[in-house]
């Protein structure tokens, strides 16, 4: 009763704190009608849309590229939804906050430690800056992690790689059995960054990737990233990937498709590909999908236990929107964000939320094998490196994603991409 008590308290301090909140931020931007919020469609679409039918936003989903693009103008133009969905206070949502369009939320966390402390802290630490909290995770964690169909690895009477050569001598295997080794989405450009992600890290650790961060100079030409590109062609000439994969969309879920239709035996992907796989073929994804880490580099310094991809996606809230709309958005992040019934949805749809404490609610879903694999991985990786993409600004990313589809058609070489993307460092 004691801890009712407070939690009451906590809350009607911290509704206090957000009207001063909300004064300060002003009356930009839209002002009247519900609160609204932009999310993408497939993976947890369907757990974002109870619970804005539960508590009053309106929603819009858009595909991931469309997203991006759509955002961006949105924000700069002022005309934000109150929510605001982002990789985590990096890159994009960095460059907002220093432009005043997203509100603080530090006021309210000390208000109310449980905003942000019910989240595991590796996870919750992704959406603060400088020590100020500016985004709440708002879905499951999404390790990127390697994909295969057991029944084509059967029929070759191979197993999993586990290392870097064992992934290249499957190649000619699947090949010659009339498979492709692998699928990926090239039209969509950024699947194609989690093999770049993976490699630096594996041959070089994280400190390669902090030091682009870090913006230091030619620090796109460190060896780890020139051996890395160098493994992406040679993977990319024996015919790793499935053929015309520049030309297969990510956002039409085409590519995952291949690897349940039995036309490609892995697939490397984040782990809100698994949803959108037992949605497709329940059977496939209960008795012959497998999953497994990136392969290690022999001789790397990296870590095998690494990963990669997004530890969430983060609401913030919009500072543009209007004070009830601000209120309500806060309210939702309170309340309605990871409450239980959100976070049951979560794992009933094959994803794995950032909350401490449920290893019990994770044994007891419906995939608790594949669950328990994301929550284990998720929580206990040395390092888990935000997205590229979504780590450094909107320019270079773009820079980025250009130079690396050029550098999987074999239309520069390894050390033209260094030089591309030094170039972006301080832009």
């Amino acid at each position: 009763m004691a801890l009712l008590t407070r939690r009451t308290v906590l809350r009607a301090t911290a509704a206090t704190v957000l009207l001063t909140l909300v004064a300060a931020c002003g009356t930009a931007g839209p002002a009247s009608g519900r609160p609204s919020a932009w999310a993408l469609t497939g993976g947890d679409e369907q757990v974002f849309r109870s619970s804005f039918d539960s508590q009053g936003i309106n929603g819009q989903f858009f595909g991931n590229d469309a997203y991006k693009q759509k955002i961006r103008s949105a924000v700069g133009s002022g005309q934000a939804p109150t929510l605001i969905f982002s990789w985590g206070a990096a890159g994009t949502l960095k460059s907002w906050v220093n432009a005043g369009k997203i509100m603080d939320l530090t006021p309210l966390v000390q208000q109310d430690p449980a905003l942000t402390g019910r989240f595991l802290p590796s996870v919750a630490k992704t959406g603060t800056m400088d020590g100020k909290t500016y985004a709440v995770p708002n879905n499951s964690m999404q390790p990127v992690m390697l994909f295969y169909n057991k029944e084509l690895f059967d029929r070759i009477g191979a197993q999993p790689p586990t290392t870097w050569d064992e992934l290249m001598a499957l190649v000619p295997r699947f090949n010659q059995a009339g498979i492709a080794p692998l699928s990926l989405g090239g039209q969509s450009k950024w699947p194609q960054l989690m093999w770049e992600e993976y490699l630096v890290d594996r041959i070089g650790g994280p400190a390669v990737f902090d030091a682009i961060a870090a913006q230091q100079p030619g620090a796109w030409s460190d060896p780890a990233v020139l051996q890395a590109n160098r493994m992406i062609q040679q993977l990319v000439n024996a015919g790793g990937f499935v053929k015309g994969f520049d030309s297969i969309a990510t956002d039409s879920n085409a590519d995952t498709a291949l690897l349940y239709t039995g036309k490609a035996a892995m697939y490397l992907m984040g782990s809100w590909a698994f949803p959108t796989i037992k949605q497709a073929d329940p059977d496939f994804a209960a008795t012959k999908l497998g999953y497994t880490t990136f392969p290690a580099v022999t001789g790397g310094k990296g870590d095998p236990a690494d990963v990669v991809g997004n530890p969430a996606n983060f609401w913030s809230v919009s500072a543009t929107a209007s004070k009830a709309q601000q209120q309500a958005a806060v309210k939702y992040l309170r309340d309605g964000d990871m409450n239980d019934a959100y976070v049951q949805n979560l794992l009933a749809g094959g994803s794995v939320p950032p909350v401490t404490g449920i290893e019990a609610k994770v044994a007891k879903a419906q995939d608790p094998r594949y669950l328990s694999f994301v929550y284990g991985l998720a929580s206990h990786a040395p390092s888990f490196q935000l997205s590229w993409d979504q780590a450094i600004s909107p320019g270079q990313a773009d820079a980025l994603l250009t130079a690396l589809d050029q550098l999987f058609g074999r239309q520069i070489t390894p050390e033209q991409f260094s030089t591309t993307m030094n170039a972006t460092i301080g832009k």
